[in-house]
């Protein structure tokens, strides 16, 4: 086989009743991203490619967010629930093409790696062969089981279709499967369902390759990476295995956990070397932290990119939109959302920062909020270099303050400040002499009469 073309079918068309859930089982997340979305990153193979999904009757919802992130897929529906034969065979009519290798893969295996596709693709054009792949399995129960004979595939056995003994084998089947397009629709078409199920198996094409002189070989993967995903449990265990992967790789580039175990990634979390992160850090989707950068314990980021010696935490909220500059401080109990913290920007404790700038060397004190809200409208608050907002301020956007400016503690601010000024907006502090003890000794005059004393 010369051919260079690849298509992929991915199968999403189960109802995922065990989930019981409204939301279709594919597009449960793991580690920030739905589970199709992980498939259909580790399927985008370049060159002479093409993609089908294939999704059960009203799966809207699947098939929008597939093509929303892959506007060139294919999306077809198997409109009966007659297995994973019939589902595959439903997407023949758009395939169009019998040169290369096709490879089905699941869309509630999350966690297959894109080089292991790449290999068993590779493997199927090299060889003409077909490629399924296989892994041992801790506790078998419930997989189809892989028969060998010497080197081959003599075929795969589901769990409710197997005899004792072949229950006893180990290396089970993970679900992927490279095949030869020449062949792959033939062979669809001679599935039968003389099965316990009723179904047609996808499995079934390694015999019937056989029986067509086509060998069919297994390659392997870690459990680990091949886990399907049908239960809330499963997606927990799924969960966990990915966040385990993540750390590893982040570590292996110069990450500093504290504490592994309670740090969650998403998908895309960028992590640059000499980083520190502390106990129960989260990082949603879109971060991308630069080298050099501590993130203090329970601290939660989104859509924030922070630069080179920032220091976060303990305790903060960065959320979407936040720019945090180099050597920029944002302390405990802070939140920040589409806000740009300059260089050397300090906003050390108890704050709300939101659509705003912070200039470089600027310092918010305890307490500070910006007031971008009116019920309606977001405004924006401007903090000029090196200036200085004392304690419990409130900044009513839009408002700017100038380089260098001051804002005395407690002041609510509904004007600009100038370049260098002195602002303070809040009541003039007035004393009455002696008016305290008047008051309690009133007080307790009337406590005494009401209870007869």
């Amino acid at each position: 086989m010369t051919s260079n073309a690849l298509s992929t079918v991915i199968l999403a068309a189960g109802k995922g009743t065990r989930m019981k859930s409204r939301l279709p089982k594919v597009l449960h997340e793991i580690a920030g991203r739905p589970m199709l979305g992980h498939v259909l990153a580790n399927t985008r193979f370049g060159g002479d490619t093409r993609t089908v999904l294939v999704v059960g009757p009203d799966m809207d919802r699947v098939s929008g967010y597939a093509c929303s992130v892959r506007p060139d897929i294919a999306v077809v529906a198997q409109q009966k629930q007659l297995g994973t034969g019939d589902a595959a065979r439903t997407a023949l009519p758009v395939l169009h093409s019998s040169d290369g290798v096709v490879l089905v893969v699941f869309g509630d295996t999350p966690l297959v790696r894109a080089e292991t596709l790449e290999n068993m693709a590779d493997a199927c054009r090299r060889s003409g062969s077909i490629v399924i792949l296989g892994f041992e399995a801790a506790d078998p129960t419930g997989y189809g089981r892989v028969l060998l004979e010497g080197n081959q595939v003599r075929r795969i056995v589901e769990h409710k279709d197997a005899s004792e003994g072949e229950r006893r084998t180990t290396l089970c089947f993970g679900g992927p499967m490279a095949v030869p397009a020449a062949q792959f629709g033939e062979l669809l078409e001679g599935l039968g369902n003389d099965n316990a199920q009723g179904e047609y198996y996808l499995t079934d094409l390694v015999a019937l390759g056989r029986d067509a002189g086509i060998d069919c070989i297994c390659v392997t993967c870690p459990e680990a990476d091949i886990q399907g995903v049908n239960s809330r449990a499963d997606l927990a265990s799924a969960e966990a295995s990915l966040q385990r992967r993540l750390r590893g790789e982040a570590m292996a580039e110069g990450v500093t956990f504290l504490d592994p175990e309670t740090v969650y990634l998403s998908f895309d979390t960028k992590l640059g070397r000499d980083v520190t992160v502390g106990q129960n850090v989260v990082f949603g989707p879109g971060c991308d932290i630069a080298d050099g950068v501590t993130i203090k314990a329970f601290s939660h980021l989104e859509g924030a990119t922070v630069s080179e010696s920032a220091e976060i935490g303990p305790f903060a909220r960065i959320r979407p939109g936040t720019e945090i500059g180099r050597k920029a401080k944002i302390g405990n109990f802070v939140e920040t959302k589409k806000a740009k913290i300059e260089e050397g920007a300090k906003v050390s404790h108890l704050s709300y920062i939101g659509d705003a700038r912070v200039g470089a060397g600027a310092n918010i004190g305890a307490g500070t909020i910006t007031c971008n809200y009116d019920g309606y409208n977001k405004f924006f608050t401007d903090i000029g270099a090196g200036a200085f907002i004392g304690s419990n301020s409130s900044l009513v956007a839009p408002v700017k303050i100038g380089d260098g400016a001051y804002v005395g503690s407690g002041s609510v601010v509904t004007k600009g400040v100038a370049t260098d000024a002195l602002a303070v907006a809040r009541g003039r502090q007035m004393e009455k002499p002696g008016w305290a003890a008047a008051f309690r000794a009133k007080n307790e005059s009337i406590k005494k009469a009401s209870s007869g004393d």
